[in-house]
This record gives structure tokens, C-alpha cells and sequence, in this order.
């Protein structure tokens, strides 16, 4: 195979490179003749396929399977061959008419210098889940499955109040006519929080003026950063009745037997998991701090970050979607404002795995089961999930590579001056 590698700019590379035509040819004979062998036509016995028939059939298709094979097969040889590192996935295109030759333009890791994580300055931030924690957390499920019970009396915090509002300041009215219906749980923070704050204390009928003040960012211009006066008329109140901690209430919950010692047990294991992640949540950013800020010198491979940068917007408007608003018309260089988040992202995930590189650190078997058994666990069939990952080599890869992240990270915070942070359980999880 002939192979040429040419600089086309400081990280950006371009390699040009043939396919033996022969190759190809007995690539692509091998696998119609094993088509040949269990292929069911019509009119011909299993077997009995004339060949002719089966190139005609399959022919296409076959060459075309064949040779995406065999240029990821070269291209990964050649990169091997002339020790380059790829910084992000490569684009492959034919070169002139020749059907069998290709180029392919990448970019490659930059160069870090040494790196000594040695001096790098980490917190490692512990905490523990405590019973005042499972408390609390049962506490949580006894609000999601409370009811309501309408009374006569003002509003007071954590009531559901349902009425109406309309809002004035100077000469601006919202809405121009009428009002606005609401239904909010005063606390819930579903309203302005100064609003819902407003509202403990009014009786129903008749209807009440409160003054709130609007915040600077306030969506709509009129009433940021002013005060406004709130004209609302509260229809009905209703307070929240929980439910008993009772064995019907504990199975609810997927516990069979009902005890509360093995429910306590059951939160106590999903608290400890969700801790686990929130804490390598903070970990990994501390540790990604640390890295970003001690070679931001470093000159990165730019199309890996415009790349990055797209990703992260394609990722928000799929998430205001999910929220039902609708994204509006998004501006073609909308993905600039994520450059420098970009920028350190990439950054920090090419530090990582330079790092992996020098210090041949390797895929840990144990911890990537333990992870995988960790993520089964939050289903009712975990060893489904289990097998769903093993079958699926794209699931698979991202937990590998998800893994292996942690594994480096942890290695570089333990060789790091670091000190470690206890929190409560709270705060650890408000990252």
C-alpha cells in the first residue's frame, strides 16, 4: 500500500493512500462466495446458486461493505506506521478518479511537554449518607404522593392555590385584557419566588394588590428590574395531606415484604449510588480545572473544538425541545458563544488521555463490571440491561470510555497535591 503524510498546518495533517486492487477483488470474491452458501433465491436451491446470479444480487453491495473495511483497515494501519495520534475522527474521500485511492485529513494531539500532575493543587470533596439523610429522602416520596384537601382558611406555605392575576406598572398592562389563570404550590418556586412569597397569607374571594419586584433578567422588558403591582384573586386553597409510612406504602415502592428495614436499606444503596456519581462529578471537574488552567498555552486542533462547540448546541436546543419551547430559528454561528467551554472540554479530555497514553494506564475489567452492575441496578430487570450493554458494542464503547475517564482521573488526583473537603450529603449532590 502506498502512503504519503503532508503537514497542511501546525495540527492538521493530510495522508494520501492506495488500495491494492487484488485486495479488493479477493475481499469481495471470499464473501460472495460464502453468500453463495446459505443464499435463498427463488427458483434455486440452497447452494445452488449460480454465481453469475449472485454477483448480480449482491455484487454492490458486497464491494461496497468490503471496501469501507478495508480503507478503515489501511488508514488505521498507516496512522500506526507513521506513530500519529489523532485528536478527533478523520474525513476520508477518494483522491482524483482513481476508484482505489483516497485521502484522508485529520488533526492530531498537539504537543502537552512534559506533564507532572504532581504539581497540579486538587480538593477531594468526601461526604456520607446519614440516616437524617434516608429521613428526609422518605420524607421526599411522602410529598410525591400526597393528595389535597380543600379548606377555608388563607393561603399558607406548601398550600396549592389556583386563581387568577393580571399584573400593571405605569401604563403597561400584562395581560392587555382579561387575566391570567395560575396554579402553583406556594414554595414550589413554579412562580416568580417573590410572587409565590406574596401569596401566603391571602384569603380566597375578592382580590388582593401585591407589589413585586421583577428582576433585572426578567423575560419580558416592561416589568424587568421594576416594581409592579399584582392585582390576584385566589378561587381555591388546598393543603397537602401525606401519606403514612405504612406497608402498603413501602411496597409501593417495589419493597414486597413491606419492612421498613429493607426499605431504609433500599434508599440507603440508591443515596450511596447517587453520591458516587455526584462526588466523581466534582472530582472530574476539579480535576478538569486544574488541567485546563495549567496548559491553556497549549495551541489546540481547531477543528476538533469548532466540532465540540456545534455538539454542545446541537445538545441545548435538543434539551429546550425536550422542555416543550420551542428553540426558535437558530443562528448559523450560534455555535461560537460555546467556544471556550469547548475549548477546555477538549482540552481537558485530551489531557486525560495523553496521560492514559505515557503512563500506559489500562481499562480496569473489575471497575467497568462494578459500573455496569451499578447502572443495572436502577431497573427492575437488571441483568436485561446487562445484556443489553454486552450486545450492543456502541453502549459498550461509551461505558469503556466513561470508565477509563474515571480511572485517569482518579489516578491523576491521587499524585496531586490534594486535600480533601467533607460535605453534607446535600451539598455534595448540589453540583
Amino acid at each position: 500500500m502506498q502512503v504519503s503524510v503532508e503537514s497542511t498546518g501546525n495540527l492538521e495533517r493530510r495522508l494520501n493512500f492506495s488500495l491494492p486492487a487484488e485486495q479488493l477483488e479477493a475481499g469481495v470474491s471470499g464473501r460472495l462466495r460464502e453468500i453463495a452458501r446459505t443464499a435463498r433465491i427463488k427458483g434455486f436451491r440452497p447452494g445452488k446458486v449460480p454465481a453469475k446470479v449472485i454477483e448480480q444480487r449482491f455484487g454492490e453491495q458486497v464491494k461496497a461493505e468490503v471496501l469501507g473495511a478495508l480503507v478503515r483497515e489501511a488508514f488505521d494501519s498507516a496512522i500506526r506506521e507513521n506513530d500519529l495520534r489523532l485528536a478527533g475522527a478523520p474525513r476520508i474521500d477518494r483522491a482524483g478518479e482513481g476508484e482505489l485511492d483516497f485521502v484522508a485529513t485529520f488533526e492530531v494531539v498537539p504537543d502537552f511537554g512534559e506533564i507532572d500532575v504532581t504539581k497540579l493543587q486538587v480538593i477531594r470533596h468526601t461526604a456520607e449518607v446519614t440516616d437524617a439523610d434516608i429521613d428526609q429522602m422518605i420524607e421526599n416520596l411522602r410529598l410525591q404522593r400526597r393528595t389535597w384537601k380543600k379548606v377555608e382558611r388563607a393561603a399558607a406555605q406548601g398550600d396549592l392555590v389556583v386563581g387568577t392575576l393580571w399584573t400593571e406598572v405605569g401604563d403597561f398592562r400584562q395581560p392587555a385584557e382579561g387575566e391570567e389563570r395560575f396554579s402553583t404550590v406556594i414554595g414550589s418556586a413554579q412562580l416568580l419566588p417573590a410572587l409565590e412569597s406574596a401569596l401566603a397569607g391571602l384569603e380566597q374571594g375578592g382580590e388582593h394588590v401585591v407589589e413585586v419586584a421583577f428582576p433585572e433578567n426578567w423575560r419580558q422588558a416592561e416589568l424587568a428590574g421594576k416594581a409592579a403591582q399584582v392585582h390576584v384573586a385566589l378561587q381555591q386553597v388546598s393543603e397537602p395531606v401525606l401519606p403514612e409510612v405504612d406497608a402498603a406504602f413501602i411496597k409501593s415502592f417495589g419493597v414486597k415484604s413491606g419492612q421498613m428495614d429493607k426499605f431504609r436499606e433500599d434508599i440507603r444503596a440508591n443515596l450511596e449510588r447517587e453520591l458516587k456519581g455526584a462526588l466523581m462529578n466534582r472530582l472530574r471537574r476539579e480535576v478538569g480545572e486544574q488541567l485546563t488552567a495549567t496548559w491553556a498555552h497549549v495551541e489546540l486542533p481547531p477543528r476538533v473544538v469548532e466540532n465540540e462547540a456545534r455538539g454542545m448546541l446541537a445538545q441545548q436546543v435538543e434539551q429546550i425541545r425536550r422542555s416543550g419551547r420551542d428553540p426558535g430559528q437558530v443562528p448559523a454561528d450560534a455555535w461560537q458563544q460555546f467556544l471556550e467551554p469547548a475549548r477546555k472540554r477538549v482540552l481537558a479530555g485530551l489531557l486525560v488521555g495523553e496521560v492514559a497514553r505515557r503512563n500506559e494506564l489500562r481499562l480496569d475489567p473489575k471497575r467497568l463490571n462494578e459500573t455496569l452492575r451499578l447502572i443495572a441496578s436502577t431497573y427492575e430487570e437488571p441483568e436485561q440491561v446487562i445484556e443489553m450493554y454486552r450486545n450492543d458494542p456502541q453502549l459498550m464503547q461509551g461505558l469503556q470510555a466513561r470508565v477509563m475517564e474515571e480511572q485517569v482521573i482518579d489516578w491523576i488526583a491521587e499524585r496531586a497535591q490534594h486535600t480533601e473537603q467533607a460535605l453534607s450529603f446535600q451539598e455534595a449532590i448540589r453540583a
